[in-house]
């Protein structure tokens, strides 16, 4: 069968920027492609011309007949005054009413427009569908913006970084939307989709197919079959042999060369055909060497300032809440050199607010009542501690905050300025750098310090930020969602920097790649009920600590045993007899032996000894006496986290000699 789209020889050129050049791409029914490639690339400009937004300088984009193509763009807008529910309602009644091709064949009336809104939005997660968008959080704007165009029911999806503003809950939400479908009615399983990401684990776990962009390939584009791993072993063995050739043709040249220099009168009897296959060498390894030089990542060397202080930031007990709303409650933490502190939480959840209190933009709240006995009644605590609901500074700390928001820069402004706001060079370690030489550090080019800043790509604004932060002496690096836009390689570098920083580092990030490889320490924001903060020593821990909680909160919905959970409502209806004579005979269930049935007496009361140990051990993590003390806070983590699995094996466990009895 023919591809759902496909683009045939593609050129797009931006003002005196030569985009790309004859790039061919194609998707097939149920493909899940990921686009990626290095910031400034094009990928965005490629995905709006594949979703007819933008016209390509020359080539053509071909969509199967009766082939419907939705696009979901990285900046989310809606109307004024725009609910959740006319946000979707109003696109689909607008669709209805252009026609073409992206028509949503299946609405008749505006009937059939509200029942498809309302599903959709229902099965997305929306509860409050008169809610206001413009009050929306970041990831909830862009979790209606997908709703948008999938109640039109798209036989492929075009989505440019959906990820950047969707928690890690939204973006496993989204990896199951784009792997199953939305199902209840809403299409036939899954549909083809293209995604321009750089998230590493939807690459892994998501793509079944990978294309990157970039000039370090002849033909512009590289493309595999299968996840990122797969993904990264081919296109090592590509730029190994593309290196390779590179050599081989460079050593021809130099006996071109040599041929070349021989003197006039050896000039005169040389093969004409010769010297033109001399230059051709020489136009050949030239743009060899281009590609193979392309889109090298930046180094990035964080400016530590050397501080020995043990603790450079302790707090204890701190508390926010915004009326009847609490963020977090009674929150212990310390930072000391080497460490990085994950945060992890919903959208909205008071990461950021916990970000403000610690670099002292806003003031905690005052204790709770029960910091304030725990306090009176803790004894031998640790020297140095601050009183409850307050944070203590490390002497002249220096604080370096990376924002989410980005908005110090005027968009108007030129590179040059913002590099370098005050002269042509910056001081860096000591050394005074022309601003042409910190601009390529950061893989801008000369020509580009006259552009102004809203001029360029996503991920090139966020190299500007980090070379300004470069620039800044640090005691605590504070990263507020720092992977927005950036390119893999920027990623993998950033990474790097961030495991040679000296100093502390509190990381706020959807990466969850980032997070599994950095977090020394992970706190998630609203894991308790009652506002209390979740410690957990790495990313794995917390997974398998949410995965047991969520599993709880199933069994509490519906305790049954799972094989009777998903028995039919009604077994003594009566069904026809041909059916029933058709139907598989059902495998007998072998009975207890008399040690199992003495096991699953005993497997319930080991279960409450097990979440009774787990709460104990829970309660241990948020003390501060284990806190301050780091390889005891390692071992009660992990504890903790063997006791919460055994949980759910133990529940696993009764489940399945349940349904046997």
């Amino acid at each position: 069968m023919p591809s759902l789209l496909a683009a045939n020889s593609l050129t797009k050129t931006l003002g005196s920027k030569h985009v790309f050049d004859e790039v061919s791409l194609s998707v097939h029914d149920r493909e899940r492609l990921a686009l990626i490639g290095p910031n400034g690339s094009g990928k965005s400009t490629l995905l709006r011309i594949l979703a007819g937004q933008d016209r390509a300088d020359t080539g053509e984009v071909v969509i199967r007949k009766g082939v419907r193509v939705a696009y979901v763009p990285q900046k989310d807008e809606f109307e004024d005054g725009a609910t959740v529910r006319s946000a979707v309602l109003d696109e689909l009644l607008a669709c209805m009413k252009r026609g073409g091709a992206n028509a949503p064949a299946h609405l008749h009336d505006e009937h059939e427009a509200e029942l498809a809104a309302t599903l959709t939005l229902d099965r997305v997660g929306f509860a409050d569908l008169d809610q206001p968008a413009a009050s929306l959080s970041g990831g909830q704007r862009k979790r209606l913006a997908i709703a948008r165009e999938l109640a039109k029911l798209p036989d492929c999806l075009l989505l440019d970084e959906p990820t950047n503003h969707l928690d890690v809950e939204g973006i496993e939400w989204l990896e199951d939307v784009l792997t199953n479908g939305l199902g209840a009615g809403l299409g036939d399983g899954p549909f083809a989709s293209i995604v321009v990401t750089h998230d590493r684990e939807f690459l892994e776990g998501v793509a079944t197919r990978i294309a990157e962009l970039s000039r370090q390939y002849p033909q512009g584009l590289f493309a595999i079959d299968g996840d990122y791993s797969e993904f990264l072993r081919r296109k090592t063995e590509f730029l190994d042999g593309q290196a390779r050739q590179e050599q081989a043709l460079a050593n021809q040249v130099r006996e071109d060369l040599r041929w070349l220099g021989r003197g006039a009168k050896a000039r005169r009897t040389k093969s004409k055909s010769r010297i033109d296959a001399s230059y051709e060498r020489m136009d050949e390894l030239a743009e060899l060497r281009e590609r193979n030089a392309a889109n090298k990542a930046t180094t990035i060397d964080w400016e530590a300032t050397g501080r020995l202080t043990q603790k450079l930031l302790v707090a204890r007990a701190i508390t926010k809440a915004y009326g009847d709303r609490v963020l977090f409650r009674n929150l212990d933490l310390v930072l000391s050199p080497g460490q990085c502190l994950g945060l992890l939480g919903r959208n909205g959840s008071g990461k950021s607010t916990l970000i403000k209190v610690l670099t002292g933009e806003i003031e905690p709240d005052p204790p709770t009542p029960e910091a304030l006995r725990a306090a009176a009644e803790a004894v031998n605590l640790p020297p140095g501690l601050p009183p409850p609901g307050t944070v203590r500074r490390a002497d002249k700390l220096r604080t370096v905050v990376f924002s989410q928001h980005r908005t110090e820069i005027d968009p108007g402004a030129t590179l040059a300025d913002a590099l370098s706001p005050n002269s042509d060079a910056v001081i860096y370690r000591g050394r005074t750098l022309h601003i042409n030489t910190w601009a390529r550090k950061f893989l801008f080019r000369a020509e580009q310090l006259k552009q102004p800043i809203r001029s360029l790509s996503g991920g090139e604004q966020a190299r500007i930020h980090i070379a300004r932060l470069m620039l800044e002496p640090a005691d605590i690096l504070v990263l507020d969602e720092p992977t927005n836009d950036l390119d893999i390689p920027s990623l993998e570098v950033l990474e790097e920097s961030l495991e040679e920083f000296p100093g502390a580092v509190v990381l706020v990030t959807h990466d969850r790649a980032m997070l599994a490889r950095l977090s020394t320490h992970l706190i998630v924001i609203g894991f308790g009920e009652n506002g209390e903060a979740g410690h957990f020593v790495d990313y794995e821990q917390w997974q398998r600590a949410d995965a047991a909680r969520k599993a709880a909160a199933k069994r509490k919905a519906d305790p049954r045993p799972a094989a009777a959970a998903s028995a039919p409502a009604d077994a003594g209806s009566d069904a026809p007899a041909a059916a029933s004579a058709s139907a598989p005979a059902a495998t007998p269930k072998k009975k207890l032996t008399y040690k199992e049935q003495r096991e699953l007496a005993e497997i319930e009361p080991e279960i409450h000894r097990t979440e009774e140990l787990a709460k104990k051990l829970e309660a241990e993590m948020n003390d501060p006496n284990v806190i301050a003390d780091y390889k005891k806070f390692e071992d009660v983590s992990r504890a903790f986290a063997a006791a919460q699995a055994k949980v759910t094996a133990l529940f696993e466990r009764w489940a399945e000699l349940d349904a046997r009895q």
